[in-house]
């Protein structure tokens, strides 16, 4: 069982509205702690966010379910009516669709019973809703704050690590191919979530205007970083896809294909540790030297087997779209290093890696 840091964030913004509560007398405090804990957002921004939105539509909810008391009571019909008409204006304004639950919550705790101080109670259980939200914020702004870069970057680190592995065992026919294409679904969903904190580091905003340049510029270089991951497994899909044909191809191209493999995913890892100052981007000349020699050396190996009748029509068709994608994957590894020598080469006093 994996505990992270949401869930304990979780939890101490349920201890801290109920504490909060008891402390300014709001009953029942568990109403408080209820909000608290659907509240909690992945990111201090998406938390902000929500506060935004769950402070609106909370107004709407309370605004509601009072109007409806006062004027058809509290019936169940009623008090289903309600929360219709909140989830239609709801989406009709267009805030997040999380903010509907605890709206719902609102408008079902403050019809639950409605007596001759109504409009006390209502304002007493609106401020209980409001609480639970403010407290998940100030936990998820104080307390473990989330490190998406570092997460970000050793994930992408991880990935590609495990791509470059299987693309050295298959060029060497040493690749299981069940547990190959059993793996490959995996890379896809490990990318999915990659998109996804992708999307979180984006999110986070800046507190610092000195650093709102250095975020833009690692936003920018972390994009490419997944996009050159992407392509590779999108490299390794290609050989997955025509193993066969491959393995059967003229020696001579065979073995261009494995030392140009060799070289780009020596060159990707180079530049995945040149991002946390572990090698240096200077040393990548050489190999981007080799990879366009070889490329050209490719292409020209081709042209001569094809003339000479040692390849067959179907056998190019089958060779020419995998040296494609090794262009295109050598491409998006040289516009890496663009970005990345332009990143440290520029206001380096803002360009800290907080890795």
């Amino acid at each position: 069982m994996k505990l992270g840091a949401r869930i304990f964030k979780t939890g101490l913004a349920v201890i801290l509205s109920l504490y909060i509560a008891s402390w300014i007398g709001l009953e029942p405090p568990t109403f408080a702690a209820l909000t608290a804990a659907l509240a909690v957002q992945p990111s201090i921004y998406r938390t902000f966010q929500t506060i935004v939105d769950q402070f609106q539509a909370n107004i709407i909810g309370a605004a509601l379910a009072v109007l409806f008391v006062l004027t058809l009571g509290a019936d169940p019909f009623v008090v289903g009516l309600t929360v219709v008409l909140a989830i239609a204006l709801i989406l009709k304004i267009k805030l997040e669709p999380t903010t509907i639950p605890i709206a719902i919550v609102t408008i079902i705790i403050i019809m639950e019973s409605p007596d001759a101080h109504f409009i006390e109670f209502a304002l007493s259980r609106f401020s209980l809703i409001l609480l639970g939200v403010c407290s998940a914020f100030v936990i998820n702004l104080l307390f473990i704050p989330p490190k998406y870069e570092t997460k970000l970057y050793q994930k992408l680190l991880d990935v590609s690590e495990e791509i470059h592995r299987w693309l050295q065992l298959f060029i060497r026919q040493s690749a299981d191919h069940q547990a190959l294409k059993k793996d490959i679904g995996h890379l896809e969903e490990k990318l999915v979530a990659i998109d996804s904190l992708f999307l979180y580091y984006k999110e986070e905003r800046n507190y610092f205007m000195r650093n709102k340049y250095a975020k833009a510029r690692k936003v920018v270089l972390f994009r490419q970083m997944a996009l050159t991951t992407r392509k590779s497994l999108f490299v390794l899909k290609n050989l997955e896809s025509r193993l066969g044909n491959l393995h059967e191809q003229a020696p001579e191209v065979h073995t261009l294909l494995e030392k140009q493999l060799y070289e780009l995913t020596a060159y990707h890892e180079q530049l995945l540790l040149h991002y946390v100052g572990k090698s240096h981007v200077e040393k990548t000349d050489p190999t981007k030297s080799i990879l366009n020699e070889r490329k050209e050396l490719l292409f020209n190996q081709l042209i001569v087997l094809r003339d000479n009748g040692t390849l067959t029509s179907e056998e190019w068709m089958h060779t020419l779209p995998i040296i494609t994608q090794l262009m295109e994957y050598q491409e998006q590894l040289e516009h890496l290093e663009q970005l990345m020598d332009s990143f440290f080469s520029y206001h380096t006093s803002e360009n800290k890696v907080k890795v």
